[in-house]
């Protein structure tokens, strides 16, 4: 990364379709930093046909990215190989690179990610960064759950939630 410091890197935006609405991604040079189910896209967003056929960096994610999710979509692919830019703070970027960690198709509960980031007691606080990711799907904070095994919460609604899960529980190994 060679920009001089303070300077923001462009952000290309593209609406990808998926089984369960539409997504708005954004990519930078340094990879994938949004990734978020709209129920209207932004207007500034035009789909991913129309805003990736360059050949720069951004647009390379943008193409990798769609790729990919179709694999997930359908079932092919498990695991994730578009860079991410993750834009939060230190402790949210903590949270979001266990979630990464997460095996496809299993789930953890927020007292159990809290305790993987050396915060015993912020199981709340482990959620509330949780509910900031801005990188759905491959970010997987779908795969975190209740204690007691409940859903508990989803910013992209509950039913979103149980469909990503249950796909990935049905293309699992037997």
């Amino acid at each position: 990364m060679n920009r001089p410091a303070g300077a923001v890197a462009e952000v290309r935006y593209a609406v990808l379709p998926s089984p369960i609405g539409d997504l708005l991604a954004g990519a930078t040079r340094d990879g994938l930093c949004l990734l978020e189910f709209v129920e209207t896209p932004r207007s500034d967003a035009r789909p991913a046909s129309a805003r990736d056929r360059g050949d720069g960096p951004a647009q390379r994610v943008l193409r990798q990215l769609r790729s990919e999710l179709d694999g997930y979509f359908s079932g092919r692919r498990r695991a994730f190989e578009v860079p991410l830019a993750m834009r939060g703070t230190p402790f949210q970027i903590e949270v979001w690179r266990e979630l990464v960690k997460i095996p496809y198709g299993m789930t953890r509960s927020y007292a159990e990610i809290a305790r993987r980031v050396g915060r015993h007691k912020a199981a709340r606080a482990v959620g509330q960064a949780n509910g900031r990711n801005g990188i759905v799907i491959l970010v997987p904070c779908h795969r975190v759950v209740g204690g007691d095994g409940s859903l508990g919460g989803y910013s992209s609604g509950l039913d979103r939630k149980r469909y990503l899960l249950d796909l990935e529980r049905r293309h699992l190994p037997r």
